[in-house]
C-alpha cells in the first residue's frame, strides 16, 4: 500500500469558523472541491509555510465535529483490502464516495480511530 499523503481531516457543520481559525494560525487554502457528495460536502485543503496540512470538510450532516486521519493512496482497492483484512469497517457499508476528483471511504479501526481513505483521480 503506497501512501501519497497523510494529514488530519476535520468534518464539521461549522467549517467556515474552522477555516478562519486555521487562517489565523497561518494556514492558507490550497484547494477546494465543491459538492464532494450528493449531500453537498465541500472539502478545503489548507497548508502553512512549514508544509503542515489540514483538510476541513464542510457538511450539515454532523451534530459535532469529527476528527479523522486522511490517507491518500495510489491504489484505493489495495488499501481498502489491506485495512479490512485488519478489522477496519467502512462506515458507509458497501458504498464509497466517488466524485470526478476522488474515491474515498471512512474506515473505522477495531479500537475506534478513523481514517478517510482516499485515492485522487488523475
Amino acid at each position: 500500500m503506497k501512501i501519497s499523503s497523510f494529514n488530519p481531516l476535520i468534518v464539521s457543520s461549522k467549517g467556515e469558523e474552522l477555516i478562519s481559525l486555521f487562517e489565523e494560525l497561518g494556514f492558507e487554502k490550497q484547494h477546494t472541491v465543491e459538492q464532494v457528495t450528493e449531500s453537498g460536502v465541500v472539502n478545503v485543503d489548507m497548508k502553512d509555510a512549514q508544509g503542515n496540512q489540514i483538510d476541513i470538510a464542510l457538511t450539515k450532516n454532523v451534530d459535532r465535529d469529527l476528527t479523522l486521519i486522511r490517507i491518500n493512496v495510489e491504489n484505493f482497492e489495495e488499501a481498502f483490502d489491506f485495512l479490512t483484512s485488519r478489522g477496519f469497517i467502512n462506515m458507509g457499508g458497501e458504498s464509497r464516495v466517488e466524485s470526478e476528483h476522488a474515491k474515498s471511504a471512512m474506515m473505522i479501526s477495531p479500537s475506534g480511530f478513523a481514517f478517510n481513505l482516499c485515492q485522487h483521480k488523475k
